[in-house]
């Protein structure tokens, strides 16, 4: 009889934390809409990433604004959810946030017990931002921004990024693609760094 544990076994285990984790912290992924928190989540949690998208209907066309993604079919209505076990003892729930401003009345509760937030930027509509920014500050959370690099001729230097959102210097500052998982870990690493220089 093959004692090795079939690949269905493997995946259920994996839905489970385990035993030896001890620790476990609250992280939002945080962003204006159509930035690309939900592909963030995806692309770094272990088990199958929790999503509420729903198909875009006419009845949105004159509130989201689609302008530089068009083929954007879907959007985040609650949330998104994803877990990534960090070390043998520290697991991260990684909680993604709508970014459509009717739906901010759901940061209260999301924003309740977190350790920091993840901000995904893209470079190309800065300005759509501020917003995301008023309510990290205004639930105190900590934060990093990442720039989502969707256009790479639509680049800029962490200089002009920290000018144009007027953030502190000692705001973390990195460059991500959401679609890779090496990328997103790299983000969220800026982040936990941050969090822990922050608490020392």
């Amino acid at each position: 009889m093959d004692s090795n544990p079939s690949s269905a076994e493997t995946a259920q285990k994996s839905i489970y934390v385990s035993s030896a984790v001890t620790n476990a912290a609250k992280i939002l992924v945080v962003g204006h809409f159509a930035v690309g928190k939900t592909t963030f989540i995806g692309s770094l949690s272990e088990i199958t990433p929790l999503r509420t998208e729903e198909k875009m209907t006419q009845a949105s066309v004159h509130v989201d604004d689609l302008r530089g993604v068009t083929d954007k079919t879907t959007t985040t209505v609650a949330l998104d959810f994803g877990r990534l076990t960090l070390s043998d003892d520290l697991v991260l729930y990684l909680f993604g946030t709508p970014g459509q401003q009717r739906f901010m009345q759901l940061w209260e509760d999301m924003a309740r017990g977190a350790l920091g937030a993840l901000l995904l930027v893209d470079p190309g509509r800065l300005e759509e931002t501020f917003p995301v920014i008023d309510l990290i500050e205004r639930y105190g959370l900590e934060y990093a921004i990442a720039v989502n690099c969707f256009d790479p001729s639509a680049t800029y230097s962490v200089a002009e990024v920290r000018e144009a959102l007027d953030l502190l210097p000692d705001t973390p500052v990195v460059y991500c693609d959401a679609r890779e998982q090496q990328s997103s870990a790299q983000a969220l690493i800026a982040l936990v760094r941050h969090l822990l220089e922050r608490a020392a």
